[in-house]
């Protein structure tokens, strides 16, 4: 007895030229490009799009990248910034997994928490950024992008609190629906 399984791989994974297109993941600025640039770019858009759309797994990607992992690059019809949009249309912010995306986690006593990075900043006001991660032991890089967390958060405070339970994929669809991209795919 053999059992068939009928299993459709999604266009992102049997195509995966078209979705793994630098342009798609950070186009350049329209005025950094010639107008036969920009047709280019705009017919890859197109491309992912319609596979992306035809494609039976979308609407759980699109659930998946809006509510649940911040993946970067062109995903479900979307940009980065289509799913940031939909985050704050939502109210949703997507917390970051504690390890760190690339490679492995420090040595010592584990990542350094964002508390941590502004207790010692209170404690030593003066102190550079590379003193600061010299007393944490970790790098400049670390301690720079936790105060530029700090700044942003000071600039732009979460007026509306995060929902008590994660999004329906209904409204998900609707905030999708509002963006100038969904409009394009058909």
């Amino acid at each position: 007895m053999t059992i068939e399984v009928d299993v459709v791989t999604p266009p992102c994974a049997s195509v995966p030229g078209v979705f793994q297109d630098e342009q798609l993941h950070t186009p350049p600025s329209p005025t950094e490009m010639s107008a036969a640039e920009r047709e280019m770019l705009s017919l890859k858009q197109a491309a992912a799009q319609r596979l992306c759309a035809g494609c039976p797994q979308m609407v759980d990607c699109l659930y998946r990248a809006v509510v649940q992992v911040d993946v970067s690059g062109f995903v479900a019809c979307t940009t980065e910034h289509d799913r940031a949009e939909m985050r704050r249309q939502l109210g949703i912010e997507i917390q970051q997994a504690a390890t760190t995306p690339y490679g492995t986690a420090r040595v010592g006593g584990g990542p350094v928490s964002h508390e941590a990075v502004m207790a010692a900043r209170h404690a030593h006001p003066r102190d550079t950024c590379h003193q600061l991660a010299e007393r944490l032991d970790c790098s400049t890089s670390t301690v720079k992008r936790h105060l530029r967390r700090a700044r942003e958060q000071q600039a732009n405070p979460v007026v509306t609190a995060a929902p008590a339970s994660a999004p329906s994929i209904d409204a998900v669809l609707d905030a999708f629906d509002q963006l100038e991209s969904s409009r394009q795919v058909a």
